[in-house]
């Protein structure tokens, strides 16, 4: 009887595509994708064909269907959906998984072809200052259309939620991101820059008005701290406001731009004196998440969506969006190191269950199973294993 079962398919389409792992979304589908795999879900995701010079059909038991684009700056993300989510309703998949609200329009295609849909919107993404005018309107439109044609909206925090449901009186299921803790890692990686454990702050992100670089620079260079801050981060195209940081000139500024290496990356992260966190729009945020895995003190942005994340200010303190805060915090910081110390010590008990990958997982099947009414199917007899292809 169990060989005539079907297997619960999922597509997975919206971010650049799997291994592929550049930011959030991606590194969710890795993430999720793998698991769901292991729990016996088929599991597809649409990649965007121009970033994969080698196209596998499949990866790490993966199903991975490469579509075409638009290139072009402002169409190159929603035509790629767009290609996706048509190929994807005219296959046998059971469930269409799709992330960022900027997808939302396309629910229409699906709706018409009567497949099941979860979307999840990310954060306030009308509110950003990169989309201005026609694309922040387009944001809040595509936002609200997500709303009305998905079968299933997903928020990652509670204060999200709450967004949604007060602008478009539209129910949600939270699902947080989840984080992968590591121990302490080799300083070796900063030692090369002759600096040693504690020695410096730490910002993570892309040098986008979003995450408020600026403003912590500026306020940083104010203090009379005598440790250097480090930036890592950049953006992948010319731009005036990234300019300007880079351009600034203080022996206590370090730009290391982006930083692949995993290893590298989480040495900066795990001997940091003090981590940064200035992303202003959004619900639960990777680059924070990786600073409680890795044991930082955290000094963020006071939002409703941090102060969720840090609980409350019990994993981590708060400055206001000024220069004279920022400049305060640090000061504060430099005098009170044994508060730092002890925010590093507790840092990874702020990755309460929400935030573990395996929990995401099993919500997310959750979801899939109540929409479609199929379980997962693990081994299925006469069907061979995939051999694993590394990424």
């Amino acid at each position: 009887m169990a060989a005539s079962r079907k297997k619960l398919k999922v597509a997975i389409m919206g971010a650049k595509g799997y291994p592929y792992v550049y930011g959030g979304y991606d590194t969710m589908i890795r993430e999720l994708g793998e698991r769901l795999v292991k729990k016996g879900v088929h599991v597809r995701v649409y990649n965007h064909r121009a970033l994969f010079p080698q196209k596998p059909r499949y990866v790490n038991g993966i199903e991975c269907i490469y579509t075409p684009a638009i290139e072009s700056k402002k169409l190159t993300q929603l035509s790629h959906s767009f290609f996706s989510m048509v190929h994807a309703c005219f296959s046998d998949i059971d469930v269409i998984f799709v992330v960022n609200s900027a997808n939302g329009p396309f629910g229409v295609i699906s709706r018409f072809f009567r497949k099941k849909t979860v979307i999840n919107v990310d954060g306030l993404e009308w509110l950003r200052p990169k989309w201005q005018g026609i694309a922040s309107k387009y944001f809040f439109w595509a936002s609200r259309m997500a709303t009305k044609y998905y079968d299933q909206l997903i928020n990652d925090s509670d204060e999200m939620q709450r967004v949604y449901k007060e602008l478009f009186n539209a129910d949600s299921k939270v699902i947080a991101y989840g984080a992968n803790p590591r121990a302490d890692s080799d300083p070796e990686p900063i030692e090369k820059w002759g600096l040693k454990s504690q020695d410096y702050f730490l910002i993570v992100g892309r040098l986008i008005p979003d995450n408020n670089a600026d403003l912590i620079i500026d306020g940083f260079l104010k203090s009379d701290s005598k440790r250097k801050l480090v930036i890592v981060g950049d953006v992948p195209f010319d731009d005036d406001y990234a300019s300007i940081l880079k351009n600034k000139e203080d022996e206590r500024l370090l730009f290391l731009g982006y930083i692949t290496d995993q290893d590298e990356l989480a040495a900066w992260y795990s001997h940091c004196f003090a981590y940064f966190h200035g992303h202003e729009y959004g619900g639960t945020n990777p680059a924070m998440l990786k600073a409680l895995g890795f044991g930082c003190a955290i000094l963020a942005l006071d939002t409703p969506f941090n102060q969720e994340m840090l609980q409350n200010g019990k994993h981590g303190w708060y400055f206001k969006k000024t220069t004279e805060s920022v400049q305060d915090i640090v000061e504060a910081a430099e005098s009170s190191k044994e508060r730092m110390a002890y925010f590093r010590s507790t840092a990874r008990e702020g990755l309460v269950q929400r935030y573990n990958w395996d929990f995401v997982t099993d919500q997310y099947l959750e979801v899939f199973q109540n929409l479609t009414g199929k379980k997962p199917f693990n081994n299925p007899p006469g069907k061979p294993k995939l051999e694993k292809v590394e990424s």
